[in-house]
């Protein structure tokens, strides 16, 4: 019991200290830059509250229930060592995995050409696909860079051929459905494969399986694009509820609170489906692991309830607001540094970024620590999220960003250790998740109002260029890491090279 409220006190601290920097901005911004009602920022400060609660709950419970899940199905599908076995399971997780993610609910809602269950079913499909790829991959022990180089290359060429409204919702797709859901259980999967695996490289191909993950939404989206045509570019805006006193207050979260414990639910339920199957076939777990897999689970699920809750109807109305409020002024270049500072510190409550950084620790042995990946993705997340401000403004394709930004990217690759690549694909799909959907995308969404802009060309694709700046981050970081290491070599060895030229009498003397 002891030991539980010492977590549990552990991960309120870590989730206040992620959430505290994005209150403290908008609240200096209500105060001392553009007004808000009153109304919207008690809001704002409820959903905080169920934030920091929800966070500290789900990275609980994903350690107890999602990554041991993840990691159990992975080490005893790839001890079959049948790829009749491993190729169907695989799939079937990834789609089941991929259907489960709450922020594809989300996308779905905002493609008003293409039937929900049809957008759902392609991208499940094509994360399903290459979660596929991504597990050959490291059973075959294949190089990442060469595999990333085709299938973007695939996806630019694909481009040319699909009208440009699918051009922002294709490449945010495969930013949000690698989320809280799909993340802690992917990364599992790749440590339970990599586990069985001798040679010394297993645990560095353990990462990759995200950044392949990310690719088959993009190109299911744009595929569906080609058969339906131009999107509905009418799509306008809910418009904020007026929060008179605190009785609609209390009816705003109220209807919030059901849909998402709802969502959350069938988001869980064919996981543990699955798991259960997989349980009474294969596994056949003792009951004291069992029991601590579904206390994890029941974290998972009131912690999620509570984040998106928070998030989606406390974050939201806020970003939105102040989008267009900030944009509305006469100094509407401000939305480009003020999104760049909410983006740097809106990175560290993403709950799927805590699970890769803590991860990546662990693998690397503490060489990467938690510290240096939360700062190169900041840093990542502020600079794209400057340039999804500049967009707003101005209109720019987001193809003149992306073409460059993945081409730099690629070409990094192949001059950096695999593991810095393999981990930057992977933190550009964990980076955008539903922090970045609740806030960044409505505050994009708002400005781009302001301005007279065009909805679903301008706002949208700021979750794209979350997820493409850090790729270019961490890979620079391990550039740097790399010429640290040959400096330290070149040092040792002039020095054996010095010793090794001295007389007898000086070695003695020394």
């Amino acid at each position: 019991m002891s030991n539980l409220k010492d977590t549990l006190s552990i991960k309120l601290r870590e989730a206040a200290a992620s959430v505290l920097p994005i209150i403290l901005i908008v609240l200096l911004l209500c105060f001392f830059v553009v007004p808000v009602s009153s109304g919207i920022l008690l809001t704002f400060l409820i959903g905080s509250a169920m934030l920091i609660l929800g966070m500290m709950l789900f990275t609980l419970g994903a350690e107890l229930s999602i990554s041991r899940m993840g990691e159990l199905v992975g080490a005893r599908m790839t001890k079959t060592k049948k790829l009749q076995v491993i190729i169907p399971i695989t799939f079937l997780l990834g789609f089941i995995i991929t259907v489960s993610e709450p922020d594809l609910q989300v996308l779905a809602g905002l493609v008003p050409s293409i039937p929900n269950l049809v957008l759902i079913a392609a991208v499940a499909a094509g994360v399903a696909l290459f979660l596929v790829l991504a597990l050959l991959r490291m059973l075959f022990r294949m190089a990442l860079p060469p595999l990333l180089l085709i299938f973007y290359t695939a996806i630019f060429v694909l481009t040319a051929f699909v009208p440009k409204d699918y051009l922002c919702v294709a490449f945010d797709s495969g930013g949000v459905t690698t989320g809280p859901m799909t993340v802690p259980f992917i990364m599992a999967l790749g440590i339970g494969i990599s586990s069985i695996r001798s040679d010394r490289h297993a645990a560095n191909d353990s990462f990759g399986l995200i950044a392949m993950c990310s690719v088959g939404p993009i190109i299911a989206v744009l595929i569906l694009g080609m058969s339906y045509g131009s999107l509905d570019s009418s799509y306008t805006l809910a418009p904020l509820a007026e929060i008179g006193d605190s009785k609609i207050l209390w009816q705003l979260f109220r209807h919030g609170f059901p849909t998402y414990v709802k969502d959350v639910t069938l988001s869980l339920l064919p996981i543990l489906i699955f798991f259960t199957a997989y349980q009474l076939l294969a596994l056949r777990l003792p009951g004291k692991q069992l029991f601590r897999i579904l206390i994890g689970l029941v974290y998972t699920h009131v912690g999620l309830v509570l984040f998106l809750t928070g998030a989606n109807v406390g974050f939201m109305p806020a970003g939105m607001h102040l989008g267009e409020l900030l944009a509305g002024k006469n100094a509407s270049w401000l939305i480009i540094p003020i999104g760049m500072l909410i983006g740097y510190f809106i990175v560290k409550a993403e709950p799927a970024v805590y699970v890769l950084n803590k991860q990546v620790a662990e693998i690397t042995d503490g060489s990467i620590s938690e510290k240096s990946m939360g700062t190169a993705l900041s840093a990542g997340v502020a600079v794209s999220v400057g340039i999804g401000m500049l967009r707003v403004l101005t209109g720019i394709s987001i193809l003149y960003f992306l073409i460059p930004g993945y081409a730099i990217a690629l070409i990094i690759s192949f001059f950096v250790p695999k593991l810095y690549t393999a981990i930057a694909f992977d933190s550009g799909g964990v980076a955008s998740g539903p922090m970045t959907a609740a806030f960044l995308v409505p505050f994009a969404q708002g400005a781009c109002r302001a301005v007279g802009g065009n909805i679903v060309t301008d706002a949208f694709g700021i979750v794209a260029m979350v997820a493409m700046t850090p790729l270019i981050t961490i890979q620079v970081m391990g550039l740097i890491a790399q010429r640290k290491k040959r400096m330290e070599r070149s040092r040792a060895e002039a020095l054996i090279k010095e010793y090794e030229d001295l007389d007898d009498d000086a070695v003695i003397l020394l």
